[in-house]
């Protein structure tokens, strides 16, 4: 049984948020845009939950075995023996189950005829798998010459590496990032987040909503959109590349980008985080530390000369500020309108009032189950905005509703279950 059906009926102190009721009748703008899921874990995930927000039909093919992998990514507590399944509760919102065993010739038969009604595919299968399926793109495109493919993979579907393992903590490495974070004693620093499959995901969201308009408005043909965890994560990285080629000089490793900025810890043991990213807003924070002059001084009056002198820089306002609260401290720099915010962590996230005034996140629920807390659907559309519409699915909860609708019989159906080629839920 998922972790929701029997989950904790205690927890963090997240009352006061508003609730929201899942609403299947709700309308989404991608309404009657079918989606097939088959990919795994985060990055997948992350795209289809961005079209299923906006009405799009997403349904998880998932193995009839085990299911998607990210159902096992559980957080340990003393009232759900096997987890609590908060990953999946998140990121599978708004999708139907269908759970095939893909091993089995009937099975991606099955698929393939999904395929022939559906406008986009996602998998993440290693480049080359989809073919030994037998559901080459090629193949697909045959039978729905609409169809978008969406090819997730570490790597890409073409060059040296195509083959490799390529986990979102790999590509946080190779892109660069983890040297922008160095931990006290120097080493790289990897993100706390799935960073990598964050930001896949989001462009991979954007690229389908293209390839859609393609086929919907300039009335083109489906194609294969080869999605990269190392491609848009380098695209996020900045100009250092392009710095890099164009004066030989490599960026410092770990390198503010700005002074003064940086987090700060307060008095009470909480954070601030700070950004004079601005001459102005400089000017500022040296006037709220009490030490305006510093701006007549050469050495801090441009970003560059601030730059070469940070530590000091840091070392100052660090000073002033551990001598206050965080209440204190972001009172006082918010008087002098410096850009100062707190740093959440999740308790800090549920009780932040302007997190529950914007219904930042919510309380989900369907009157069946427990309610489920999760970030409310962004961004918002002032005219057609996304939707809750429903819960997680159980493991192959929608198999048996889905296939009828394909034209199999309950008996077909009871048939493929008991042989092992699907799973209802």
């Amino acid at each position: 049984m998922s972790a929701a059906m029997n989950g904790p009926t205690s927890g963090p102190p997240a009352g006061g948020l508003p609730r929201v009721a899942f609403d299947a009748a709700r309308r989404g703008v991608l309404d009657g845009v079918r989606v097939l899921d088959l990919s795994r874990l985060v990055a997948g995930n992350m795209l289809t939950l961005q079209l299923a927000d906006f009405g799009a039909d997403v349904l998880k093919i998932e193995s009839a075995r085990g299911g998607d992998t990210l159902r096992q990514w559980t957080q340990p507590h003393p009232e759900c023996p096997e987890g609590y399944d908060g990953w999946w509760q998140v990121y599978a919102r708004n999708k139907r189950s269908v759970a095939l065993d893909l091993r089995s010739p009937r099975a991606c038969g099955l698929l393939r005829r999904l395929c022939g009604r559906a406008q986009v595919l996602v998998e993440s299968f290693r480049p080359g798998t989809l073919e030994t399926m037998g559901l080459d793109p090629a193949v697909l495109h045959a039978d729905n010459p609409a169809l978008i493919v969406v090819r997730l993979s570490g790597w890409g579907q073409t060059g040296p590496y195509r083959s490799l393992p390529g986990f979102g903590s790999l590509v946080e490495g190779f892109s660069g990032f983890a040297l922008k974070s160095r931990d006290s004693a120097g080493a790289p620093v990897l993100p706390g987040i799935a960073l990598a499959d964050m930001v896949a995901g989001m462009s991979g969201a954007f690229a389908v909503m293209a390839a859609l308009r393609e086929v919907e408005v300039n009335r083109g043909k489906g194609q294969v959109i080869d999605l990269s965890l190392l491609e848009p994560m380098l695209a996020i990285m900045g100009p250092d590349v392009t710095n890099y080629a164009r004066t030989g000089v490599k960026p410092a490793e770990g390198a503010k980008i700005a002074s003064p900025r940086g987090a700060y810890r307060c008095a009470d043991g909480r954070w601030v985080a700070m950004s004079g990213s601005t001459d102005a807003m400089a000017r500022k924070v040296f006037e709220a530390i009490g030490k305006g002059g510093l701006y007549d001084d050469a050495r801090y009056r441009t970003n560059a000369a601030r730059l070469a002198h940070d530590a000091e820089i840091d070392a100052m306002v660090q000073a002033f500020i551990a001598r206050m609260d965080q209440s204190a401290c972001l009172a006082h720099f918010r008087a002098h309108g410096v850009t100062v915010g707190p740093i959440h962590d999740a308790e800090g996230l549920c009780r932040d009032e302007h997190v529950r005034s914007r219904g930042v996140y919510v309380a989900a629920g369907d009157g069946a189950d427990e309610d489920v807390v999760m970030h409310a659907v962004a961004p918002r559309l002032s005219g057609t905005p996304g939707a809750l519409r429903r819960r997680a699915p159980r493991h192959g909860e929608h198999t048996g509703q889905v296939l009828r609708d394909l034209g199999l019989s309950q008996e077909d159906i009871r048939q493929l279950h008991e042989q092992g080629d699907i799973k209802c839920g």
